[in-house]
């Protein structure tokens, strides 16, 4: 699997903790990028953002057009809008990325994913299947992508991949992923095992400051709790 074309930036030399940041359909890895500024505190260990673009291909709900995306969007139903083939190659994708940063010296349990609507299903499908943890996992405003096939390895996610604690967060008004959506995949996770922090805004399909706000407190958590430290 080729790598990604990536967005790459570090807050200190020679980082030892890694972000990996996954945009939302149509978007690109600019989009979190000027993020980074507002999130992380003078403080915190010098971390490398990585923000990679999805590949161009054609997006069944939008007349075939083609743009970034993540994987073929093709019902506007929850639980048939993933391509399921489309969904594995992102994951296959996140994973080479995870791998590079482990070659580069950081290692998995250092490295948080996170993803915003397309990008944080990706997130979730990746993080359910890790059999070396992760930081962690962030998903914004987005939905667990359960086709059949994925509702059925949920119950084959490894016991490793529930110690991966996960933030969600979504807004009550959001019109392109139903808020009942962020609710279901929290309930998901949790009833699987997950620790998971849930937060909910007055906001439509978008990032807000106080889920900045919130998302930092929760790094700043992952970040004391480093086991590498132990």
């Amino acid at each position: 699997m080729n790598l990604p074309e990536c967005i790459e930036t570090e807050t200190g030399p020679s980082p030892r903790w890694a972000v990996v940041w996954l945009h939302g359909l149509g978007a690109d890895g600019n989009d979190f990028a000027p993020l980074v500024p507002e999130l992380v505190r003078p403080h915190w260990p010098a971390i490398r953002f990585v923000f990679p673009h999805a590949p161009v291909q054609p997006v069944t709900i939008n007349g075939g057009m083609r743009m970034r995306s993540w994987y073929d969007i093709v019902s506007f139903d929850l639980a048939g809008r993933a391509d399921s083939k489309g969904v594995d190659e992102s994951v296959a994708r996140v994973e080479a990325l995870i791998a590079r940063e482990i070659e580069r010296g950081v290692p998995a349990s250092r490295i948080i994913l996170a993803g915003f609507s397309q990008g944080g299903a990706v997130t979730l499908a990746a993080g359910l299947r890790r059999r070396e943890p992760l930081a962690g996992l962030v998903a914004l405003s987005t939905y667990l992508p359960l086709g059949t096939d994925a509702l059925a390895r949920l119950g084959d996610t490894p016991e490793a991949a529930r110690r991966q604690p996960v933030f969600v967060a979504h807004g009550r008004q959001d019109p392109v992923v139903p808020y009942a959506a962020g609710e279901d995949a929290a309930r998901r996770l949790r009833e699987l095992g997950f620790t998971v922090d849930f937060h909910a805004y007055p906001m439509q399909h978008q990032v807000c400051l106080e889920e900045i706000d919130a998302l930092r407190a929760w790094f700043e958590a992952r970040l004391q709790a480093d086991p590498e430290k132990r």
